[in-house]
């Protein structure tokens, strides 16, 4: 018998949908269910995105369902909630976006769900570890999005620069989706160069480059887009697909997401953005990148606040 690729997304505005529109415009996923508070909304961006199908190489099937659908899911996309729109801060939205998986993860469990979880909702690296709380499955099997958008923005960046196409420059932000996250620039490269040794041999070409100035450039792009359209959407649903095709063609292939970390880079107890390698087990490795001095600083600060608001959020549970 065939193996029907089925995926199951939970939140069906502007990032819920789009992930759809991405899995079945790039043929990664087969049926998928979309489940939303607003029925009616989840229907609605169902049939729009199956009458698409018709212009695809492939066949997919698209509809509107309940959190019992998801037992049969073989991957579940979290991408509730709303962009807080004063506070700049993905951290702004725990208190709200806590309460909401608290009410749905046990429901999606009890149904019988054993598959993987994808977590875009924000703050993402605190929600992905409040859903593996939640949920109880292993810490492989709970993944968040992470820095994983960031890490395409800084490749952006970094190609306007230098005029190098983005596929061919090897760089991760690492630490909270969030004003905090760290540029490892020291171990960025361009195909097999390091990328600081590029531009030392071009001097003085590059001379003017500021990675402080591209690390808060990058930090700050989500906001930036959201000034002029109230959403991000079409990144984040590229980020979402490409950790499902992974999973579903056994990869193994390297890329950021925000995964728990036991000892890795000096952390304990916490999910956060860092290259992981993903295939048919979820997240079947995590790769420790040789930073300098002045990274480490800045991620062992990033994990800080990170533990910080993992504390606050089982506050907000226990109240």
């Amino acid at each position: 018998m065939l193996n029907v690729r089925k995926v199951g997304i939970i939140g069906a505005g502007h990032v819920g949908s789009h992930c759809a529109l991405s899995l079945i415009l790039q043929g990664v996923a087969d049926d998928i269910i979309l489940v939303d508070v607003d029925e009616q909304k989840a229907k609605s961006q169902a049939l729009d995105c199956m009458d698409t199908v018709s212009f695809l190489p492939h066949r997919a099937k698209i509809k509107a369902g309940s959190y019992e659908d998801m037992k049969d899911r073989d991957v579940v996309v979290i991408s509730i909630g709303t962009i807080d729109n004063v506070a700049k801060d993905r951290l702004a939205e725990l208190e709200r976006s806590l309460k909401i998986v608290e009410s749905f993860v046990p429901k999606v469990m009890k149904a019988g769900f054993n598959g993987y979880f994808v977590v875009i909702t924000n703050p993402v690296d605190i929600i992905t570890y409040f859903i593996q709380q939640l949920s109880g499955l292993p810490y492989n099997k709970v993944i968040g999005t992470g820095t994983g958008l960031d890490s395409a923005r800084l490749r952006r960046i970094l190609s306007e620069e230098l005029d190098i196409d983005a596929k061919s420059i090897q760089a991760y932000m690492l630490g909270e989706h969030g004003n905090s996250q760290v540029a490892a620039i020291s171990c960025a490269y361009i195909n097999g160069k390091k990328l600081t040794d590029y531009i030392e041999e071009r001097a003085p070409k590059f001379e003017k480059i500021d990675f402080e100035a591209i690390e808060a450039k990058t930090a700050a792009a989500g906001w930036d887009i959201y000034v002029g359209k109230q959403s991000t959407e079409f990144g984040i649903a590229c980020t979402c697909t490409d950790i499902i095709r992974a999973i579903f063609h056994d990869e193994k292939k390297v890329m950021p997401c925000s995964a728990f970390l036991q000892g890795e880079y000096g952390a304990n107890g916490l999910y956060a953005g860092v290259p992981v390698v993903i295939g048919k087990d979820g997240i079947e490795d995590i790769i420790e990148l040789s930073l300098n001095s002045s990274e480490r600083k800045k991620l062992n600060k990033t994990f800080d606040i990170i533990t910080h608001h993992i504390k606050l959020g089982k506050s907000l549970l226990e109240a």
